[in-house]
């Protein structure tokens, strides 16, 4: 009987993450489980401006070609409404997902999407990168995971992919880990394709808020969006 109790705990734990980081493919009936942002603020938070209404469309384009970033490293500023948050986006060990990210950006895919999910309990994430605020299909395409470290810990500054329970069922959505957080008891992880590198007092303070209602996982208290994402190549 402990041995069961055993299984049915691990079991239970990866439920539950993969539920709070899960890319999002439906509605959902509880913010347990996903996280529609409202457009007026329920947190004043300085330095944030009235986040934008999210769009009603997705553009669905072709998987990138992975070589298009293998090797290479880029720098993403991400201009929300509460500021700007730089990223540095490693094509050597996350080839694949730097491709998508990078495409995703400079097809103005990511234009006034939200940031929909904050979790402040067990993991320490904002979640990002779906145009519909987590109830999207996604762009078109899903590819498997990348450079998901073998220990399950995930140190602040991350940032990483969002999935279902299927490996490979990563494409637009992402998150920034604000604190360190171990997800060692979720099978083969997520991938880790940048860090950041500047801003996360922005993430830090929208995390500092709360979440809708205080629960632990769901809409920020203060909505943060996504305004544009600029992606440069950085030379040797």
């Amino acid at each position: 009987m402990a041995v069961v109790a055993a299984v049915l705990v691990v079991v239970l734990a990866f439920v539950i993450l993969a539920t709070k980081l899960g890319r999002d493919t439906s509605p959902a009936a509880s913010p347990s489980t996903t996280a529609t942002p409202s457009t007026t603020p329920s947190a004043s938070v300085a330095g944030c401006t009235r986040a934008p209404e999210r769009p009603t469309t997705i553009k669905t384009q072709g998987l990138p070609d992975k070589a298009t970033a293998a090797g290479k490293t880029f720098t993403a500023v991400v201009t929300t409404n509460c500021g700007d948050i730089t990223l540095q986006l490693d094509g050597a060990k996350a080839p694949q997902t730097v491709a998508s990210f990078v495409a995703l950006a400079r097809s103005s895919y990511f234009n006034d999407a939200p940031c929909h999910r904050l979790t402040t309990q067990g993991i320490y994430v904002l979640q990002c990168g779906d145009p519909l605020g987590g109830t999207g299909t996604g762009p078109g395409y899903s590819y498997g995971i990348e450079n998901a470290p073998k220990n399950g810990q995930y140190p602040a500054g991350s940032l990483a992919m969002a999935r279902t329970s299927d490996p490979k069922s990563n494409a637009d959505q992402f998150f920034i880990v604000y604190k360190d957080t171990d997800l060692s008891s979720v099978p083969e992880g997520y991938s880790i394709f940048g860090t950041v590198t500047g801003g996360m007092d922005i993430v830090e303070k929208i995390a500092a808020a709360g979440v809708s209602g205080g629960a632990t996982d769901g809409a920020p208290a203060a909505p943060i969006s996504i305004l544009k994402v600029a992606v440069t190549e950085k030379k040797a």
